[in-house]
């Protein structure tokens, strides 16, 4: 209008939005009260202080659109499909195929996904030790099994045959 104001009351152009979007086939959630120094989570659909979210400048509000919690695990969530094409559902499947230990030690819990860096293929789900010793290892076979031996106590010396021509163990 133009001295500024809306034809309808704040109330009724409420209704009337609700109307219009549940004859859309769209649900619009009720407006529930909020005390000052709280915002709902939209995911948990709880009603918590300000201490419980993080700042977000670009907001409104000048809140992160979810409390910490369910943000943490929409990320989590998020990182895992983006990273290796994993859903929750998957994961937990890969870590229940393994009884929920690693798969290299058998004794950790499997909590890291270990995956081929060339291919991008999810291996497995590994404790920390045993994902961090293959990336160090840089996914190659020949030096971890060497590694193996060492440890068993063979010498995987290489012997000079020739000048500039080493021979190694077999």
């Amino acid at each position: 209008m133009p001295d500024g104001l809306q034809a309808y009351c704040r109330k009724c152009s409420a209704e009337y939005y609700r109307q219009r979007q549940e004859a859309k086939g769209k649900k619009v959630r009720e407006k529930i009260a909020v005390p000052p120094g709280h915002k709902r989570c939209p995911q948990c659909e709880l009603v918590k202080p300000h201490a419980e979210w993080e700042r977000n400048k670009s907001s409104s509000d000048g809140w992160a659109s979810y409390c910490r919690e369910c943000r943490a695990e929409r990320n989590r969530i998020s990182y895992f499909k983006r990273r290796y094409g994993l859903t929750p559902a998957e994961l937990e499947a890969l870590v229940a195929e393994q009884r929920g230990v690693c798969c290299i030690c058998l004794a950790a819990p499997a909590e890291h996904v270990d995956h081929c860096h060339q291919t991008g293929r999810v291996r497995g789900v590994l404790c920390f030790s045993c994902n961090a010793a293959l990336g160090q290892f840089k996914d190659r076979p020949d030096a971890i099994r060497r590694a193996a031996a060492y440890v068993e106590g063979i010498a995987w010396k290489p012997t000079l045959v020739a000048p500039g021509v080493y021979q190694l163990p077999s």
